[in-house]
């Protein structure tokens, strides 16, 4: 029989390696952090994505430490996501000790557990959960971590905290203005901007100076809609964007009048093809 530490070692190597990733502090984090705990007992159910979820034969956690997205609240559609996709995302946000991260949609807390990891013990990490279940669920869970605070409400409005990191595990149509405004000179938003329908993408926005942000989409990628964060018609719009094929040339994101290069227009804010100006 496998040992937790060996099978937690394995899931590792497995998920960096598939998010293209040789983060040691990423690897640590994977190779030591319970998924178990995060998504309580099994057996579990595990999207099939066919609409449905496939449920394991049995408690063994083999089956969790594998790429596999595990449902939390399955009649809701609530899962712990798909561990390469957020491996993929947290490398990309080049993430530094000591630096303070806002995680919006924190679920019952693994990836916010990763992201105190990724930090260190001289960083925080500030985590939001709109779904009240959820959020006390994260609390317990993330006890053992003293460099983590949890909120049970939403963080589309009102301010947020200043901070160098933002991560976001829910689906919008626009980056919110706290989003934005929260970012310290250089930090990073990293969230799922998507249609209502069909596949969005992890954009990736970095803030150069008050009034400039350097945007590249990282990824594909579908989520759970982030309450407070989303327009119907903004929805519909976004879908014609991605259907262009073209969202690998946006390069800035900018909150001024669009030009020619303009991507995908939201209202007071816009993606460019173009980079921005020294």
């Amino acid at each position: 029989m496998v040992s937790p530490a060996a099978l937690r070692s394995y899931y590792a190597r497995l998920i960096a390696g598939k998010a293209g990733s040789s983060d040691p502090k990423l690897i640590e984090a994977l190779a030591t952090i319970e998924r178990e705990r995060f998504v309580g007992p099994g057996p579990w159910k595990i999207n099939d994505f066919l609409g449905g979820y496939i449920d394991t034969p049995s408690s063994d956690p083999v089956y969790i430490y594998q790429d596999v997205v595990v449902a939390l609240v399955p009649e809701r559609r609530l899962n712990n996501g798909e561990p390469q996709l957020h491996a993929r995302c947290l490398t990309a946000l080049q993430i530094k000790d000591g630096e303070t991260a806002v995680h919006i949609g924190t679920g019952t807390g693994y990836y916010t557990a990763i992201l105190a990891h990724l930090v260190g013990p001289t960083g925080t990490v500030i985590a939001y959960e709109i779904d009240q279940d959820l959020a006390a669920k994260a609390a317990t869970n993330l006890a053992p971590w003293p460099n983590i605070s949890v909120n049970a409400q939403s963080a589309t409005d009102g301010r947020l905290p200043a901070c160098d990191i933002v991560y976001v595990s829910a689906g919008a149509t626009r980056p919110p203005d706290a989003w934005l405004d929260a970012l310290n000179p250089g930090g990073r938003l990293l969230f799922p901007l998507t249609p209502n329908v069909g596949l969005g993408g992890m954009l990736l926005v970095t803030r150069v100076t008050d009034s400039s942000f350097d945007a590249r989409f990282v990824q594909p990628a579908t989520f759970i809609y982030c309450e407070g964060a989303r327009d119907n018609s903004e929805g519909d719009e976004l879908a014609k964007a991605f259907a262009l094929g073209t969202w690998r040339q946006v390069k800035s994101l900018r909150r001024d009048a669009p030009d020619g290069s303009c991507w995908y227009a939201g209202e007071g804010w816009w993606l460019s093809t173009e980079p921005n100006t020294p």
